[in-house]
């Protein structure tokens, strides 16, 4: 068998799936040393053979193969035989294979912390006996509802496109649900900030103390933007990823690993993945500041105006005077959707792009945001309209509150590009230490 990174035997230890895209698996059980780890890109049949016949020692599935993980093994875990589906399968020295379903385990761990930091309380008590929203039926369903039923004790209801309970009763029937929680793939990059539900049925479900998503990409999916707004706690799938990587790769090493490694690999992953986004007065050195701190952070670096001029052909300035600010605010918005739902970049915005609410979704849907706060009577007016139009002063008043509120972090500029990438990434890693 083969790997599908084109011939190369095969390793100990992979992740078998079909289609599979970028995965942090390999990054995660590199940390947790269950390595060498490979992604297995295979149709139904081939991974039956895989599965069957492969050299492999322990393997990971995902989507489609989890019921058929399940129906190869030799023998399975109290989880799986309740499912049906199984995401980890381990291979004895005498050839048979031992099924597990550590998305249940991954998704216990994350929804007790959760409680615990959150709601200040365990899940059993937290949620016992009270009703418990899931949204979707799939694989993921299954293993959250599970969960919440045998842990927690709650009352889960699934929630689907058909049947009994589905999105158009939602607000009507379930306004008393403690907590939801979303098991489908609406959000999931590239269709972010898609949400299966709106704010306003958020709002509608009065007695939520809490949402989870299981998606992990983008960092903040609708969902969870949603929420926000709503003051509701919140937390998206990469703790629920780590820790079901963290009890396959115990089960593949036959040994007990220090559970403060969840926390530690979640952490890092969500530090290399952050994009860091520049905000402030137009003439504040976000574009220069943002060249230095790519290269500090040895990160692609984009400046939504220099891209907007590549895409259409003029400068900024050049947009506003022919077509108006409306018309150039428009193309702002839809380059910086397209920028802010990537991951680990650096990002410096035009100083308009707090006149736009809906841009504060898509740039903090995966980003920290940094205000670069320099004095008005520095900042430069030349190439910019606007601020020549209306006056720094005028134009600091629009928006100087937005860039506050904005904001997770805000940095006194230094003087000097360099200093100010250095002052920031100080403050971001000092922030997720």
């Amino acid at each position: 068998m083969a790997s599908e990174k084109g011939g190369a035997p095969e390793a100990p230890f992979g992740l078998l799936g079909h289609p599979l895209g970028h995965s942090w698996s390999p990054t995660i059980h590199a940390k947790l040393g269950s390595t060498p780890y490979e992604l297995y890109d295979l149709p139904h049949d081939e991974a039956e053979l895989f599965l069957r016949e492969g050299t492999w020692r322990g393997v990971n599935v995902t989507i489609p193969h989890k019921p058929l993980a399940a129906q190869v093994a030799d023998a399975c875990s109290p989880a799986v035989k309740r499912l049906g589906v199984a995401n980890t399968l381990v291979r004895s020295g005498d050839g048979r294979i031992f099924a597990e379903n550590t998305d249940v385990l991954g998704f216990a761990w994350m929804l007790e912390r959760f409680c615990e930091k959150n709601l200040g309380e365990s899940p059993r008590a937290a949620l016992g006996g009270r009703k418990v929203l899931v949204l979707g039926s799939g694989g993921a369903s299954r293993s959250v509802t599970d969960v919440l039923a045998n842990e927690a004790d709650a009352r889960p209801i699934t929630i689907s496109r058909q049947g009994t309970e589905t999105y158009e009763t939602l607000a009507d029937r379930h306004a008393d649900a403690v907590l939801l929680v979303n098991t489908t793939p609406v959000g999931m990059f590239p269709h972010c900030p898609d949400s299966p539900v709106s704010k306003g049925v958020l709002a509608s479900l009065t007695q939520l103390r809490g949402v989870l998503d299981v998606i992990y990409n983008p960092e903040r999916t609708g969902l969870c933007l949603a929420a926000e707004k709503l003051a509701i706690p919140v937390e998206s799938g990469l703790a629920m990823l780590v820790a079901q990587a963290f009890y396959a790769s115990e089960i593949f090493q036959q040994t007990r690993l220090d559970e403060d490694l969840i926390g530690q690999i979640e952490r890092d992953i969500r530090l290399q993945t952050q994009n860091v986004v520049l905000i402030g007065m137009p003439g504040a050195g976000k574009s220069s500041c943002g060249r230095a701190l790519s290269r500090l952070m040895g990160r692609p670096f984009v400046d939504i105006d220099c891209t907007i001029e590549t895409e259409e052909g003029r400068p900024a300035a050049q947009i506003i005077r022919e077509d108006g600010e409306a018309a150039f605010r428009e193309i702002e918005t839809r380059v910086t959707g397209a920028y802010g739902a990537r991951s680990g970049i650096v990002i410096a915005c035009g100083g308009g792009v707090v006149t736009r609410a809906e841009n504060y979704d898509l740039l903090h849907q995966n980003g920290i945001i940094v205000f670069l706060d320099r004095s008005i009577d520095e900042l430069c007016t030349n190439g910019r309209p606007i601020s020549q139009s209306r006056g720094v002063e005028e134009v600091a008043r629009e928006r100087m509150g937005l860039y506050e509120s904005w904001a997770d972090l805000r940095l006194a500029c230094t003087g000097s590009a360099a200093g100010d990438a250095r002052e920031i990434l100080a403050k971001i890693s000092s922030r997720d230490a």
